[in-house]
């Protein structure tokens, strides 16, 4: 999951809609505010007795998005991370913190998911950004030199702050965790405010529930489902989901290269599944997202067996399903069903109060 142009269709699959409820006993104010940055709409709901509290902490909460954007984004020149890719190669350069920690993060999937993740795949997805726009196919030499440039192995960290590539070519890119990790971080500000009942949405794709709405035993949001016949969904209760899904065939030419790389093979995912991940951090539900669809329902459904506090869903455009970890986390309805992309009941926004 990136924040740049090359990923528009796929968070157009995943876009959050939100739902104002007809009826309700709640009576505690809360605040609807919405910001554009890492190359979506992020949204927070924060429920307060003190409406100018939940103001101020969502305003606090959004800059730091903003400012983790600067941080990371691999679109904006200035960035850290460009500097950084720019930099690195062959020679240690200082990193801000939150680089530091998120790299350092994803380094830790990596070697959990045998490289099946893996942030050092900048330059395979770079080159295959101009096929996914209508370009041409890269050709083997091309697709051999981009692939010669990743591996998670070739970045070294050097505690407290410095990194160094150990590769000409390398290029990190954080698309595929940055948001969750963005999400984690707005969260932490809204506690720090004061604030215990509140909702994230970043562009659809990592959705995170604090506490519970008034009068509501969590946070429901329907899954992904491109069968449209399972309606899967989960509630959040101080916890994170994610989904992650190939970018769409192109409907005029009945297929095209996806967003989603292979680390391995440096060439486009392809899959029929959706998968959807919660986790107790908007980090973790982020970056095994992108894992779980390359892994696939099987070696997926093994990772996840061995993770605490971790449910997965993979579903098929024919309806097929898997479900790893705990099978009452997530709720399938065979019948009726009705939501195809991910989707949220129970967040009332009160139009006064919106931004």
């Amino acid at each position: 999951m990136h924040w740049n142009r090359f990923l528009l269709a796929a968070l157009l699959i995943s876009s959050v809609f939100l739902h104002v409820p007809e009826a309700s006993s709640q009576t505690t104010p809360f605040v609807h505010k919405k910001r554009y940055a890492m190359g979506t709409v992020f949204e927070i709901v924060a429920y307060s007795n003190s409406a100018g509290r939940a103001s101020s902490a969502i305003d606090q909460a959004l800059d730091e998005v903003v400012r983790l954007d600067n941080v990371m984004s691999n679109f904006k020149s200035e960035s850290d991370l460009s500097r950084m890719n720019r930099e690195a190669h062959f020679h240690a350069v200082r990193i801000p913190a939150d680089l530091y920690k998120v790299i350092e993060t994803s380094l830790a999937y990596s070697r959990l998911s045998e490289g099946e993740f893996d942030v050092s795949v900048g330059p395979v997805v770079d080159l295959w950004k101009a096929a996914l726009a209508g370009g041409a196919t890269p050709t083997a030499a091309e697709q051999a030199q981009a692939r010669s440039c990743v591996g998670y192995e070739k970045i070294e960290l050097i505690a407290p702050d410095q990194i160094e590539f150990h590769a000409d070519c390398m290029r990190v890119d954080l698309g595929s965790i940055g948001k969750g990790y963005a999400v984690d971080r707005a969260m932490a500000i809204l506690r720090s405010n004061g604030i215990e009942r509140a909702y994230i949405d970043a562009g659809g794709s990592t959705i995170y529930g604090m506490g519970t709405p008034p009068d509501r035993d969590g946070w429901l949001v329907h899954l992904r489902d491109p069968s449209n016949r399972l309606d899967p969904q989960v509630k959040l209760i101080s916890n994170s989901v994610s989904t992650s899904e190939q970018t769409a065939a192109s409907t005029l030419t009945g297929d095209a290269p996806g967003h989603i790389v292979v680390p391995g093979s440096g060439k486009p995912l392809r899959t029929r599944y959706a998968v959807s991940v919660t986790a107790k951090s908007a980090t973790a539900s982020d970056a095994l997202s992108t894992t779980l669809l390359l892994l696939g329902p099987e070696k997926g459904a093994a990772l996840v067996s061995r993770l605490k506090d971790v449910t997965a869903i993979w579903v098929s455009a024919d309806g097929q399903k898997t479900i790893a970890g705990s099978e009452t986390t997530i709720a399938v309805r065979e019948s009726g069903a009705q939501a195809a992309a991910a989707s949220v009941d129970h967040v009332a926004l009160p139009k006064e109060k919106k931004n």
